[in-house]
């Protein structure tokens, strides 16, 4: 074998493949960004019924173009309880079937026009202020790197078919037997565990049957291999998670595995009939996507009517682990990174939630108020509640920050921003909530109490600081902007009512109705109520982003 001519082939091969995968990748970043609300809408979705779960998940994957992205993240909406075992495996069938999209954009013959696209997709990308305009120039740009590196491994591989060495090994994998089916569906499955891309491998596979390395019938079988081996992404994904998402990417595997050994031994029987569905007239390209395509809906379609055994077999083959598994405060997951659009609205919801959370805590400080007597169960809930949102903003923090390590959409981004400064805002309101919680302990340690008056001063504001607060929260999660005049003026009202009490309090002071001990715990009560409404202002400021 000629040494400079292996080296010009590892070169085409390896670079197309580079930038094959690369491609993969900004078409799959491209369509998440434009597509992210439908993408948030079709996880919504997903319900019991096993056909919406398999649509969504074919169409979630052909959408973003990538199997091994949908099923991490399916892996992760698990692990996170967003998503049962039985909904999972629906999903997972579905994706097998969108993954097959690939194949036929491999098969389209458009390959020579790859490098203009890609030039053509780069002008608009660098040069466009438009974000939706730049997001569609990345899906092109990554097409365009698709259709170029199956032209350089095309290139690159062509020598190949004259190595008489290489024609010698290949012999070996012919599946005109039994056991050498089962080497191809090895090899199939090998390569793609490596590389972690179903979609590459079998580009790879329909380069070298069209220069005609591989032949046809050992293409078909790679293929068949290719199905077991994409299963090692959703298996890596799931290492460190729940006993839930280890059995998804159980299932997965098992899914594939077992629609693979019903045609191991029809695999003779499946190659006449795909003559019939695509007779050999076609370009070879064309004739492995149909059959690529035949395989998946056929496997989907014979399974999905036993989804509900197949989960509980994969129930039963993974038991529940006997040590008690480690509890999350939010159901955020590294696993749903890989699509920024699903990420950011999952880190929305553990904001709202934190609003949530410290509603109950302005309630139960109202009784703490209102009760002179002291209840240790009552303050040992606020003073949980607000360590349990200290937490909650940490996680959300490093999350976040994990989300614009990588290149994304400026509304993301501008999102993401959002999203860190109102956990910010509102870890700050519960830190005063649980200020003022510690004041009306130390009056009571003391068997000291506020006047009447102060007191039922006291319950108003609060009272106002509660509205003023679900109002800011409530537009929050509506994403209402409109709503910034009522909240500017509800704040002016709870302001001029923390400054009338301080008036009236300095008046009962002077008339010596009020301790010189209470009244500092008074004024500082109020301090805490004033620091509470401006951080609770903040947050409609950056709601409607003036801030």
């Amino acid at each position: 074998m000629n040494f400079s001519i292996l080296i010009q082939m590892l070169i085409g091969a390896i670079g197309g493949l580079g930038i094959f995968l690369l491609g993969m990748k900004y078409m799959s970043e491209g369509m998440q960004a434009i597509a992210g609300s439908r993408l948030r809408r079709l996880i919504r979705a997903v319900t019991d019924n096993r056909l919406v779960a398999a649509g969504v998940g074919a169409s979630i994957t052909a959408m973003i173009q990538s199997s091994s992205v949908t099923t991490v993240m399916v892996v992760g909406f698990v692990n996170a309880g967003l998503m049962n075992l039985r909904q999972a495996v629906g999903v997972i069938m579905g994706t097998n079937i969108g993954t097959t999209i690939t194949a036929w954009l491999i098969a389209v013959h458009i390959a020579d026009y790859g490098l203009p696209i890609l030039g053509l997709a780069a002008f608009f990308f660098l040069f466009s202020k438009n974000e939706r305009v730049r997001n569609t120039a990345m899906v092109f740009l990554g097409l365009g790197m698709v259709f170029f590196g199956l032209e350089l491994m095309k290139t690159g591989l062509k020598p190949l078919r004259t190595m008489p060495e290489v024609h010698a090994a290949l012999s070996s994998f012919q599946p005109d037997t039994i056991w050498g089916l089962l080497k191809c569906v090895f090899i199939g499955g090998l390569v793609t565990a490596v590389i972690q891309s179903s979609s590459a491998t079998v580009a790879i596979t329909i380069t070298l049957a069209t220069t005609g390395t591989l032949s046809y019938e050992t293409a078909i079988a790679l293929v068949l291999g290719e199905n077991i081996g994409t299963t090692v992404t959703a298996a890596l994904a799931s290492l460190g998670a729940s006993t839930n998402a280890k059995r998804t990417a159980l299932a997965h595997f098992m899914f594939n595995i077992t629609g693979v050994l019903i045609m191991i031994p029809l695999f003779y029987q499946y190659l006449w009939l795909l003559g019939k569905i695509s007779p050999d007239t076609l370009p070879i390209a064309t004739r492995i996507a149909t059959a690529h395509s035949f395989f998946n809906i056929f496997v989907v379609v014979l399974l999905l009517p036993m989804i509900n055994p197949f989960a509980k077999l994969v129930g039963r083959l993974m038991p529940d682990s006997k040590k008690k598994e480690q509890t999350h405060l939010t159901y955020l997951d590294v696993r749903l990174l890989d699509s920024a659009a699903i990420a950011i609205q999952q880190s929305r919801s553990e904001v709202q939630r934190m609003g949530v959370e410290i509603n109950k805590m302005l309630k139960d400080l109202r009784e703490a108020i209102e009760d002179p007597a002291m209840d240790k169960k009552r303050e040992d809930r606020i003073f949980h509640k607000e360590n349990n949102i200290d937490e909650i903003q940490r996680e959300v923090v490093e999350f976040i920050s994990k989300i614009m390590s990588g290149s994304l959409a400026h509304q993301i981004t501008d999102e993401a921003r959002k999203q860190l400064r109102i956990a910010d805002e509102y870890e700050s309101v519960s830190d005063y909530i649980a200020g003022i919680l510690k004041l009306i302990c130390k009056l009571k340690q003391n068997e000291s109490k506020l006047s009447d008056e102060g007191q039922k001063e006291l319950i108003e504001l609060h009272n106002l600081s509660t509205t003023f607060f679900e109002s800011v929260a409530k537009a929050y999660e509506n994403k209402d902007i409109d709503i910034f005049v009522k909240v500017q003026s509800e704040c002016s009202s709870l302001i001029h009512s923390i400054k009338r009490n301080r008036t009236q309090h300095l008046e009962r002071l002077e008339n010596h109705v009020v301790t010189p001990m209470v009244s500092l715990i008074y004024m500082d009560l109020l301090n805490a109520y004033r620091r509470l409404a401006d951080h609770t202002y903040n947050v409609a400021e950056v709601l409607v982003g003036e801030k």
